[in-house]
């Protein structure tokens, strides 16, 4: 269920996305006695599926991957790659495994959809994740948009409620101010960076936010991002702190940016 997409795709595109979800769903992983973990349309090439295999049992051990393809052949080319904890199905949003997986992780899959399909699909996958029992918040959907080498990056992060989070990602060295990184929005939002929309406000305060903080370049790119963020969490529910700005990261509540109407 779903449709082909490009398949173009690079080694470490996604490294931003996945150190993020090994430090913030790390936890949940190691919790679970069988962490499974779909890596929905990893494209024409399989480095994705394997890399998110390798960083995401650096912080939790137990961690299975499994990649789903909607296109036979790609699936055909990535099973030699298959090892202890790799695995490739044919599928799509049906997700074609037994397992409620406690993440699927899917990049670059709805650039291509309709904006108006973007709920259905994040109601059938969100569907499918690990539910929400005693401590835990259940499974974790995160959907998002990169460039080709994996320099910008934003995706929404989604438990089993639904959007809970919007992550902004970038190489810092790369930036020349936060707006840059609108290119690479999410299909839910890429089209509502437009006045009146909440994403343009924040875009916009952030710019502003980058602009006073030009004093700081004198000590690099990541203390002017850090001190920008830090102005941010006065008008923005930002729900991460220094350790992920560190980063070149920052994360508002998707209730904060949400497409009106």
């Amino acid at each position: 269920m779903g449709t082909v997409t490009r398949g173009t795709t690079n080694p470490n595109r996604l490294r931003r996305m996945d150190r993020w979800i090994a430090a913030v769903h790390g936890a949940e992983l190691r919790r679970a006695a069988d962490p499974v973990v779909v890596d929905l349309g990893y494209g024409a090439a399989p480095w994705t599926a394997v890399e998110l295999l390798h960083r995401l049992r650096a912080a939790a051990p137990r961690t299975r991957v499994v990649g789903v393809e909607i296109e036979p052949a790609r699936v055909a080319a990535a099973r030699p790659y298959a090892r202890e904890g790799l695995t490739f199905r044919h599928g799509g949003f049906e997700i074609p495994i037994p397992q409620r997986p406690l993440l699927i992780r899917a990049a670059n899959v709805l650039r291509q959809y309709e904006e108006g399909e973007v709920a259905g699909v994040w109601e059938r996958l969100c569907a499918r994740l690990a539910p929400a029992v005693g401590h835990s918040r259940g499974g974790l959907l995160v959907e998002g948009t990169c460039d080709e080498i994996g320099r910008r990056h934003v995706w929404v992060a989604l438990g089993p409620e639904g959007p809970r989070t919007v992550t902004f990602a970038t190489r810092l060295g790369s930036l020349e101010r936060p707006s840059d990184l609108a290119e690479r929005l999410p299909k839910a939002l890429i089209h509502r960076n437009v006045p009146g929309e909440p994403v343009h406000a924040f875009l916009r305060d952030f710019d502003r936010a980058w602009a006073a903080a030009a004093p700081y370049a004198s000590y690099g790119a990541r203390q002017r991002w850090i001190r920008a963020v830090r102005d941010l969490t006065g008008h923005w529910p930002v729900t991460d702190g220094p350790a992920r700005w560190r980063q070149g990261e920052v994360t508002v509540r998707w209730e904060a940016l949400a497409p009106r109407g």
